[in-house]
């Protein structure tokens, strides 16, 4: 006989229907899987006997063929050992279901008893199974919170094979699993940093509250010890609270990587922070079987590069496309992949090799020639999509001894989610999330400027020797400086201070 078991696959950090269709024929004992099944799933085979054996039931001894359609498409993972054991009980009669099996999708890898084990990527594949109009959907006990997050869809949690079969033959009922998403992104998260923790350093704090709202790439420049690692690591407790939205976007990148650890949900914006040693591979994504890589796990987050003149200048390089796109499109023989990549760069670097260069406290031992080498490995086009350029200053011991309470990082965060809210409102019908997200067609929508601000920045093109990116990278910061002080029109003032974040370039790329 014939059965049809319906599960899912991952494409990207997208879920696909997959079809498993169960062939049980007359002939010789032998058990063929079809449809671009990778090793895990060829092993199925000895868990499925097992489980299926071990849970008193006649494993048929006769000719067996098991297709996973569409069969064009790479199957991994161990995801179909539970549909495959269902269909086969359908196919050979053992198991008569009374309730409609092709309404319900079945995803889980079996233990030789028939336990059901979790497996990474639910959260998309749920999503897949309710926008195609499926009623139910089993999933492993352990991934059934993560999988509840999706409304309008029955998450039925399962421990064992036998409990699917008593399910489905109308012997016992499994009560659905809920869970509030809402309830959980209203927790209030708990940093161990803080900002109120720094002293001084006003003009970089200003200027990393600017790059929160408005999600602006920043680099920060300065000598060692001015704390440029230590602001950047207090970032994170500034960035604006996701949405419901967004939290799933990020949840189902980190689903298929594997990385939640027990948490349903990715509640907070991610943080982060490769070494300089990584590969552009972990950097970019890919692999035999593309992965995401730190661009991608950085999705509406922050992906932070400490010291990035040590950073490979071919890993550099490949940020560029996503820095520009938001997304990383990998292409092997195997797959051709898209992963989305909206991240926020935060990067920091010294000014010469010995990071002593304009600080005037510290003599330069570098030359000149070393210098611009240095330098060199941050390419223009690189630093061109970098919004903000900011110096960091050594401390001084006054600001170091003064006892005034600093402003805590719950100040400041309250004021980025105000400025957001705007965003939010503003762009509810275009797409976006961000001022930094904003096109070419929509700066001229949602960021008009007077004739006085025109000819600021028509000079300010022509003296700076501006690129046409950066004229449009200047106007989008002036945005978020106009949404932190809640006004609508951009004004000269704004304009003037989004224009001062340009300075770096000038100062450090072309004094030699």
């Amino acid at each position: 006989m014939l059965s049809n078991i319906y599960s899912c696959s991952i494409n990207g950090i997208d879920g696909i229907i997959v079809e498993v269709e169960v062939d049980i024929s007359s002939g010789l004992p032998t058990y063929a899987l079809v449809g671009l099944p990778d090793t895990a799933i060829k092993e199925s085979k000895e868990r499925v006997f097992s489980a299926i054996k071990n849970n008193g039931f006649k494993y048929p001894m006769r000719k067996i063929t098991i297709n996973l359609a569409p069969a064009n498409i790479k199957k991994e993972g161990a995801y179909y050992d539970l549909p495959i054991a269902i269909g086969i009980l359908c196919a050979s009669e053992s198991l008569v279901p009374v309730l409609p099996i092709r309404d319900c999708v079945l995803i889980g890898e079996l233990s030789l008893k028939g336990n059901i084990r979790p497996v990474k990527g639910i959260l998309p594949m749920v999503l897949a199974a309710r926008d195609n109009n499926f009623k139910t959907i089993i999933v492993p006990q352990e991934n059934a919170m993560e999988a509840s997050l999706v409304g309008g869809i029955n998450v039925l949690p399962a421990k064992h094979i036998y409990q699917v079969i008593e399910y489905f033959a109308g012997k016992t009922d499994i009560d659905p699993y809920v869970t509030d998403i809402d309830d959980i992104l209203s927790l209030v998260p708990e940093h161990s940093v803080d900002f109120n923790e720094v002293k001084g350093q006003e003009s970089v704090k200003r200027a990393m509250e600017i790059a929160a709202v408005g999600y602006h790439n920043m680099i920060m420049v300065g000598p060692p010890g001015s704390g440029k690692t230590m602001l950047a690591r207090r970032f994170a407790t500034i960035l604006p609270k996701l949405t419901p939205e967004e939290s799933l976007e990020v949840t189902k990148i980190y689903s298929i990587s594997g990385l939640l650890k027990g948490q349903p949900l990715v509640t907070e914006r991610p943080f982060r922070s490769p070494h300089h040693t990584i590969s552009t591979i972990s950097l970019i994504g890919g692999g035999t079987f593309p992965k995401p890589g730190e661009v991608s796990l950085s999705h509406l987050g922050v992906l932070f590069l400490d010291e990035m003149p040590e950073f490979k200048k071919s890993a550099l390089e490949v940020l560029r496309q996503p820095m520009e796109d938001n997304i990383v499109n990998i292409s092997r023989v195997t797959a051709s992949i898209t992963y989305p990549a909206s991240f926020l760069l935060i990067s920091s670097m010294n000014p010469c090799p010995c990071g002593y260069y304009s600080d005037e406290d510290h003599n330069c031992q570098c030359t000149p020639r070393q210098i611009k080498n240095y330098l060199s490995k941050i390419s223009g086009p690189l630093l061109d999509r970098i919004d903000i350029h900011i110096e960091v200053k050594q401390t001084k011991i006054d600001d170091l001894q003064n006892i005034e309470v600093c402003e805590s990082s719950n100040d400041i965060r309250s004021r980025v989610n105000e400025a957001r809210d705007i965003q939010l409102e503003r762009y509810k019908n275009a797409g976006i999330y961000f001022n930094s997200q904003l096109s070419a067609s929509q700066i001229k929508k949602y960021c008009h400027l007077g004739k006085s601000e025109e000819s600021l920045m028509r000079n300010a093109f022509e003296n700076m020797n501006l690129s046409a990116r950066a004229y449009h990278r200047i106007i989008k910061l002036a945005r978020t400086i106009a949404d932190i002080e809640t006004v609508e029109k951009i004004n000269e003032v704004h304009i003037g201070e989004a224009l001062q974040y340009r300075n770096l370039d000038r100062k450090y790329w072309e004094i030699y």
